[in-house]
Formats: structure tokens, C-alpha cells, sequence
């Protein structure tokens, strides 16, 4: 087993890293504080295929590991946890599922614009009535002639305000009720946007609900077969879910250097406080905790690449590296003290960034319980 990154993932991680230094540092702040999505910095994305990690090089994309995915999520994440979301959700809930149970004619029709990052992407599961619970969804898809009409809301959709390319889980209005995905394009009748979510934080990512009325889509907008919304939908969950445990590895991440650094220069009774041995201890916790996480991220995305089943890996990704993200920036406004809950340092926003990582892909609850389920379902 390997643990020493190749020069590939190396080079990867300098390209990421030296992008969201230069372009999207010098804004982090503003962007967190007006709420404001940086279309002038997606733009500047675009050329680093950064909307098609993942996707073929003969679509557009990368075609890059999975690996490779989660180091670039991490190192946007690490200055921006609202941009990480967006390539995030984009490239794993957005890209993945249309290229995994798409037609080729889906693939060729939605695939290169969303891998160029003309056309974001977004997944609509999350209704009022159904957050976790994918069987209570009760957004309607009604089967007329060469097509469906969609019926319902859904809500907290990221991406959602500038996306282009939807997916959105419904049922069908038949006997057996089956659980369907649809690809919806912005510009469909009957689809609009609801007013961005003013959240606690992600806060440059434009969260919003979707309302789909009398939204006519044609046959050929049906992902999979019939009755597989399911299996896409938490197909698309375990792949989402390493790219949101890359995310909070990457807010972690920012965290620790920027205690490292204020450590070394805070003085308190005439000495650094790094020499101090609670100091110490945080540090050493923030270490350690953020090195194990990094490597479940890497497991998880070994698995996936080697067509291995990966679920329970991307769930224990996902659970560690969020509860991670939560105690490492908790860590980290301890150790500013006052200054760690004033807005003039970076640590306040990896604060109320990191929340949310526990929640969304599926809480922590529910990490749990997918995990459970494939222990007690494997062979004695």
C-alpha cells in the first residue's frame, strides 16, 4: 500500500492550491459577507476542467481518478468550503449520475456543456415532508404523451440558483408509484427559482428551493429506466459523499495552519502561546484527526476507482471527516480566543462553514445508520 502521494496527485494538488490562493482568496471574505456566487472566478475555473473532474477527455473533461477529485475539492474547500460545494455537488450528484446510468444520447446532450461548466449542476431530492427519508418525496411526475409533467418543490438545493442542468427525484403517478430521476433544463416551462437561502454559512453558494409546475419534459429526459430513481439517487450519494468529506477535510485543513500560524505569533505572559501545553494538545489533536481523515477520503476513492462497493467507505469518510471539521474549527476559535469569534479572522467563517458538512449528502445520523447496515449484512 502506497501512502506517499504520486507526482501526479502532487501536481494536482499545486494547481489547486495555487488557483484558490490567487483567485479566489483575495474575495473569500466579501463573497462570505454579501452572500454573493463569483461568477468572474467560475469563469476563471472553467479552462482547469475543474467542472469536469472526472468527466471523459472526449466530452470535455478531465478524465481524471477519484483521487485526483477529492484533492481538488479539498484545496477549494480549504479557501472557499461555499466554491468546494459547488465543484463538489456539480461534478459528483451532477456529472456522475448521467454518465453512470445515462443513454449515450443523454451523455453527448448534457455532458460536454456541464464539463466546460457552461451548465451547473444540481440534485433535487430534499422536499419539506422529505429530507432523509427518499420514500416520503412527493414531487409528482404525471405521464402524458412523448413525456412527463412534474409537479412539486424541493428544497435546499445547492447550486440551485445558477444551475442549468437538474436532476430532480420524483414518483411517478402509476400503479406501482416508481421512484424516477429527470434531467430538467432551466430553460423548460414551468421550472423557476425560488429566493436564495440567507444561510449560516456556504454563504457563496446559492442555496435555493426549485418549484417545478406543469413542467413538461420529454421522454428522453427520463435518467435510467423506469422505477431506478432510487438506486440513482443514493448512487450519486455515496459518490457525493466522499466530495463533501473532501470538503470538510479542506475547511480542517485551513483551520489547523491558520492555529499553527496565530500560535506562533499570539503572546500571553511574555511567551508564544504555542509553548503553552494545552496549546500543544489541540494541535496535536487537529493533527492527528485531520491525517486520519485524509486517509478515509483516500480509501474511499480507491475503492470506487478499483469498481469496488464503496458505501460504507463514503459514509465513514463523510461521518469522520465532518465530525472532524466540527472539532478542529471549534479547536481553532478556542485557540484565537476572542479573536476567533470576530469576523476579522478566517476562523469564524471555517466555523459555521463546518456545521453544515454533518448534514448535508446525508446527516451524520444517517452516515451511521448506512454504515451499520453493511456491517450487519456482511457474511459472518
Amino acid at each position: 500500500m502506497e501512502f506517499n502521494p504520486c507526482v501526479k496527485h502532487q501536481l494536482i494538488r499545486k494547481i489547486a492550491r495555487e488557483f484558490s490562493e490567487n483567485e479566489i482568496k483575495p474575495q473569500v471574505a466579501e463573497l462570505d459577507r454579501d452572500a454573493r456566487f463569483p461568477h468572474d472566478i467560475i469563469e476563471k475555473m472553467k479552462p482547469l476542467n475543474f467542472f469536469g473532474l472526472q468527466a471523459p477527455k472526449h466530452l470535455g473533461g478531465a478524465g481524471l481518478d477519484s483521487i485526483s477529485y477529492a484533492i481538488v475539492v479539498e484545496e477549494v474547500s480549504r479557501v472557499s468550503a461555499a466554491l468546494g460545494l459547488c465543484v463538489t455537488v456539480h461534478n459528483s450528484v451532477g456529472i456522475y449520475p448521467i454518465l453512470k446510468f445515462g443513454t449515450q444520447e443523454q451523455i453527448e446532450r448534457f455532458v460536454p456543456a456541464m464539463a466546460a461548466g457552461d451548465s451547473i449542476g444540481a440534485f433535487c431530492l430534499t422536499e419539506a415532508n422529505a429530507g432523509s427519508d427518499a420514500g416520503g418525496v412527493e414531487t409528482t411526475a404525471r405521464k402524458v404523451q412523448d413525456g412527463y409533467v412534474i409537479d412539486g418543490t424541493k428544497i435546499f438545493v445547492t447550486n440551485g440558483g445558477v444551475a442549468g442542468t437538474i436532476l430532480v427525484f420524483a414518483v411517478t403517478e402509476d400503479e406501482k408509484k416508481s421512484a424516477n430521476v429527470f434531467i430538467v433544463e432551466d430553460d423548460r416551462p414551468g421550472f423557476s427559482v425560488g429566493e436564495i437561502e440567507d444561510l449560516c454559512g456556504m454563504r457563496a453558494n446559492p442555496v435555493s428551493s426549485l418549484f417545478f409546475e406543469d413542467c413538461r419534459v420529454p421522454d428522453e429526459n427520463l435518467l435510467g429506466k423506469s422505477g431506478q430513481g432510487l438506486k440513482i439517487g443514493l448512487t450519486g450519494l455515496d459518490t457525493g459523499r466522499i466530495g463533501i468529506a473532501a470538503q470538510a477535510l479542506g475547511i480542517a485543513q485551513a483551520a489547523f495552519e491558520d492555529s499553527v500560524a496565530y500560535a506562533k505569533e499570539r503572546q500571553q505572559f511574555n511567551q508564544p502561546i504555542s509553548r503553552f501545553q494545552t496549546i500543544q494538545n489541540y494541535l496535536a489533536d487537529m493533527a492527528t484527526q485531520i491525517d486520519a481523515a485524509r486517509l478515509l477520503v483516500y480509501r474511499a476513492a480507491d475503492y470506487k476507482d478499483r469498481n469496488l462497493p464503496f458505501s460504507a467507505q463514503a459514509s465513514m469518510a463523510k461521518l469522520y471527516c465532518s465530525d472532524t471539521a466540527r472539532k478542529v474549527t471549534d479547536m481553532a476559535v478556542q485557540i484565537h480566543g476572542g479573536y476567533g469569534y470576530s469576523k476579522e479572522y478566517d476562523v469564524e467563517r471555517y466555523f459555521r462553514d463546518a456545521k453544515v458538512t454533518q448534514i448535508y449528502e446525508g446527516t451524520s445520523e444517517v452516515q451511521r445508520m448506512v454504515i451499520a447496515r453493511n456491517i450487519l449484512t456482511q457474511p459472518s
